[in-house]
């Protein structure tokens, strides 16, 4: 970080989304999360357009059983052409989330992942970090070793501007599939909260704003388990846990794990029982709807079975991706990804390799041009000359007067009207109309002190 005697100083501009109505909880504090079972009875409120994204690389990973490997190795070049082919739209912000980023990979997999990142920011997309628990025999349970690997992590990433997210852990509510969730390993609960919080406190320590810190949710374990995992946040997690997370996940496949088969259309429901369940579930552990849910797995594979056919795929995808943008206002739904660009194996009598828009050669299924359509269709945009990940700061100037210092904002967005200080921790805020100004108080003005954050609004 800068220090506040230098006369500009780059930071780091947030803009807060403008609070969402409160979504009705399914059920009273009393009762399970069943969820909402029927889409008709849902009001659906609006909300602001999503930013959608795609698990980049071939499925390698699979509930309840061990990994296989991709039957045709992955080509750089031809995933990026697919990628680019799916986002023709530069000013679509597109995120690509690296799953299976696993502590027991040590720094071969941190290294793995960099290039990854590299890789795909330089061709314009946006990055996102699944961080996967999934300790070695001699890690597990070492929470204190975790938590340096993920401020680690946190470090060596935060300064690319284009990586937005790190997601700490995965479906810790699943205690039964190690390769998938890592609710199979010691002490996975512990290592969600204090990873929580040590990615966002070293986040902000660093100065790092675009780098937004979640974890996610499985739809859905037994009932005992779902119900003993949001407890658990609840009573190890509180305020500061709270406080530390930007988003909370959902990963949802109606019609192929729970329920495990629907009629066609009903996806539909189950798309809405899923994020009305975590919604009901999320308040119990005191997390208020203004966090917003990010659908971080939704998908449908193919299989040689007609249920599974190409063209049910593509129905499928369409029923889910119109029923999240439906009820996005409703359930403060923010970001949506699809599992996933690539199968591993286009030949497998298991469907659980097969979830690809493209089979395993990267010829594309129907549903690879009916993503890019919908994602055409309903995603976010970027308007010319806005602040974001990958385009320049706004500058800070900051000069030394009578009783403290004065700070403006250059190339601060229209309708700016309020800057945020926080110094050392201590906040110093001041509302000016334009020319955008802010003084900070002379007790502030150290010259030995950091100025960790500035947001305006």
């Amino acid at each position: 970080m800068r220090r506040l005697v230098k006369l500009r100083v780059a930071a780091c501009l947030a803009c807060v989304s403008a609070a969402f109505p409160a979504a009705a909880a399914a059920q009273s504090s009393g009762q399970q999360c069943t969820g909402e079972p029927s889409a008709g009875a849902v009001a659906q409120t609006p909300g602001p357009p999503m930013r959608f994204g795609i698990t980049p690389g071939a499925q390698t990973g699979q509930l309840g059983s061990g990994p296989q490997p991709p039957r045709i190795p992955e080509d750089p070049a031809k995933q990026l052409e697919a990628l680019r082919k799916l986002r023709p739209d530069k000013t679509i912000p597109f995120v690509l989330r690296l799953h299976r980023f696993f502590w027991s990979d040590g720094e071969a997999g941190v290294q793995r992942f960099e290039e990854l990142a590299t890789r795909y920011t330089k061709a314009g997309f946006l990055v996102e970090l699944q961080l996967r628990y999934h300790p070695s025999p001699a890690q597990e349970g070492d929470i204190q070793a975790w938590t340096a690997f993920v401020r680690s992590v946190v470090d060596r990433f935060g300064p690319n501007r284009r990586v937005v997210a790190i997601q700490v852990t995965n479906e810790v509510n699943l205690p039964f599939s190690p390769d998938s969730s890592d609710g199979a390993y010691a002490k996975g609960q512990e290592a969600l909260v204090q990873g929580v919080l040590a990615a966002k406190d070293e986040a902000t320590k660093r100065g790092f704003r675009q780098l937004e810190i979640g974890f996610n949710w499985a739809y859905r374990s037994t009932p005992q388990d779902d119900d003993d995992f949001w407890a658990y946040l609840r009573d190890n997690g509180g305020p500061a846990f709270v406080a530390a997370l930007d988003w909370i996940g959902l990963d949802a496949y109606p019609g192929t794990f729970f329920p495990p088969a629907e009629a066609p259309g009903r996806e539909r429901d189950g798309m809405v029982n899923a994020m009305s369940s975590i919604r009901c579930y999320a308040a119990r552990a005191g997390i208020p709807d203004t966090v917003p849910i990010h659908i971080e797995e939704n998908g449908f594979p193919t299989s040689d079975s007609p249920d599974r056919s190409e063209q049910r795929q593509v129905d499928v995808m369409r029923t889910l991706i119109k029923a999240v943008d439906d009820f996005r206002g409703t359930y403060n739904v923010s970001d949506y990804r699809w599992f996933n660009l690539r199968d591993g194996d286009s030949t497998s009598k298991n469907f659980q390799v097969r979830y690809g828009l493209l089979h395993d050669d990267y010829s594309e299924k129907p549903a690879f041009g009916v993503y890019r359509e919908l994602v055409t269709q309903l995603a976010r945009r970027e308007q010319p000359g806005t602040s974001g990940p990958g385009k320049p700061e706004p500058r800070l100037r900051v000069r030394c007067v009578r009783h403290g210092w004065r700070a403006g904002l250059a190339d601060a967005p229209s309708g700016t009207s309020r800057v945020d200080f926080s110094v050392d921790g201590r906040l110093a805020r001041r509302d000016r109309s334009a020319p955008f100004r802010a003084t900070l108080p002379a007790r502030l003005a150290n010259p030995k002190r950091r100025l960790h954050r500035i947001v305006a609004r």
